[in-house]
């Protein structure tokens, strides 16, 4: 799969598995990307909240969350085999910068290209990090998540796929195909759009079929 870098994007989603929404980073990252960041349209009027970026070895920004809604905690007592409204209603937008493979700024090394994959699989394994199935142990969370962080790595590498369907949803207005895939945890859906960027969302709650995004005018107000 075109990635940033398999290694670089394990370890953005470990970091995000050890980092609550509550200790979330200042926006300095934000503002440090050479890309335009995206979220919710504003159809969209609830609580908006920044999360995180993604670097690449260089220090380079390479991608980043905002959520909207409900922030969520890592146990959902509602997911895995039992039934409910989940009481945490949330969707996450993550920008991911589109594009080709290229040498890294020390000239050390090679950055492979970024694709909708890449973006499928950080909303995968994004979603992954607020979801615990209730019987489980605690101790075999870890184990839990190492074997769906490869199941999302699987997905999002064939997004051609059965376990795929296609979704059309507003992006600055104008209509745009994602790939999308529903579990019992939550939805998580990826596309491109016509600025440079990939986006990929992920969320439990609230549905996906009523969504739209658009590109963030100053991410400075999220400060």
């Amino acid at each position: 799969m075109d990635t940033t870098s398999g290694a670089v994007a394990r370890a953005s989603a470990a970091a995000g598995r050890q980092q609550p929404p509550s200790e979330r980073r200042a926006v300095d990252g934000y503002l440090l990307a050479p890309f335009p960041w995206y979220g919710l349209d504003e159809a969209f009027s609830g609580p908006r909240w920044l999360m995180q970026v993604g670097t690449a070895a260089d220090g380079t920004v390479e991608h980043g969350s905002i959520g909207h809604g409900d922030e969520p905690s890592v146990k959902n007592e509602y997911a895995a085999g039992s039934t409910g409204e989940p009481r945490e209603k949330f969707a996450v937008v993550v920008t991911v910068a589109a594009h080709p493979s290229r040498h890294s700024a020390d000239g050390t090394g090679l950055l492979e290209a970024t694709s909708v994959s890449s973006a499928a699989w950080l909303a995968g394994v994004g979603l992954l990090s607020f979801t615990w199935p209730g019987q489980m142990d605690h101790t075999l969370r870890d184990e839990w998540l190492e074997q769906q962080t490869e199941t999302a790595w699987a997905l999002a590498d064939d997004l051609s796929g059965p376990e795929w369907s296609t979704l059309s949803l507003p992006v600055d207005g104008v209509p745009a195909s994602f790939h999308y895939q529903e579990s019992e945890f939550g939805w998580v859906l990826a596309g491109s759009t016509q600025e440079g960027v990939h986006l990929g969302a992920y969320g439990r709650g609230m549905s996906a079929y009523g969504l739209g995004f658009s590109m963030i005018k100053d991410i400075g107000l999220y400060g």
